[in-house]
């Protein structure tokens, strides 16, 4: 999906790195065709490019990825994680390798590349950051405890920059796509293909890395065509005032798990300022 973002974002008038290893879908190997050919498309519908080939994966490759942003265009604006591998398996399969491998570029990846991106923008006074996470991680999916569990980190790490970003006009959101790619080409049915073009996920992240969007700490869901929001929602739950046994929380467990009237709240203060604030009933007899 990266060339479709560069090659739109290149059509607006958008200064772009592409960064790609050029390995497998395993994340093995790597080659430097894949950015070459981003770059030369961009340049030829009359865009500025410039190609970088280091691994996400390690700190010394994300430095080196913004510096490459740095030292061609002046600064950085935008930036959008999306490096991924997948190396699936069933959780009793999922050797330390694979778990490791998976995590370090999702995840450590995005820590990485992220990091000296968010000191330039905080430098500057501005920036666009865009996470990619999934429905692997949001909803579940079998046979990917390793990518699901990376991506719902890289929402934590989204949640908290959101807060850390604010005051620098820093938005921080999280893009939770579907589409066929590299990585899903024959994950999906064929018959999938035209439905869920990359094309059809873009323009979400174009608005996302906008001056125009001023939303920051959401979930995007974009596939097919369909855009939506996700969050995490807390329900209004009990509040008791005596600590109860396990069978009294058996006892009012309907209502603990009741979702009527939940509430987003922005960051974790605000739930504890709520709840605290909420009359306590004593447990049941």
């Amino acid at each position: 999906m990266v060339r479709i973002y560069a090659l739109e974002l290149g059509k607006r008038g958008a200064r772009v790195v592409v960064n790609d290893l050029g390995g497998a879908r395993d994340g093995i190997g790597s080659s430097d065709t894949a950015a070459n050919k981003v770059v030369d498309e961009i340049k030829a519908l009359g865009g500025e490019a410039i190609a970088n080939y280091d691994t996400v994966a390690t700190v010394e490759g994300g430095e080196n990825i913004v510096k490459t942003a740095i030292d061609a265009f002046g600064k950085v604006d935008i930036l959008i994680n999306n490096a991924g591998i997948l190396r699936d398996r069933s959780f009793p399969n999922m050797e330390e390798e694979d778990w490791d491998a998976v995590v370090g570029v999702h995840l450590k990846g995005t820590y990485c590349v992220t990091r000296p991106a968010f000191i330039n923008m905080k430098k500057n006074g501005y920036g666009r950051i865009v996470m990619t996470a999934s429905t692997a991680g949001l909803l579940g999916n079998f046979g990917q405890t390793n990518y699901g569990s990376a991506k719902m980190g890289i929402i934590g790490l989204a949640n908290v920059l959101k807060l850390e970003g604010a005051r620098y006009n820093i938005k921080v959101n999280v893009l939770v796509p579907s589409a066929m790619t590299r990585l899903t080409e024959d994950v999906m049915p064929p018959e999938m293909s035209e439905k869920m073009k990359a094309e059809y996920v873009t323009p979400g992240v174009l608005y996302l890395c906008s001056e125009q969007c001023h939303d920051t700490g959401l979930y995007l869901n974009a596939f097919a065509g369909h855009f939506s929001r996700s969050a995490i929602l807390t329900g209004p739950g009990i509040k008791l005032s005596e600590i109860p046994t396990p069978e009294q929380i058996m006892e009012k467990w309907d209502e603990i798990m009741n979702l009527e009237n939940a509430k987003f709240y922005n960051e974790i203060n605000e739930m504890i300022e709520d709840i605290m604030a909420q009359p306590a009933k004593k447990p049941p007899r």
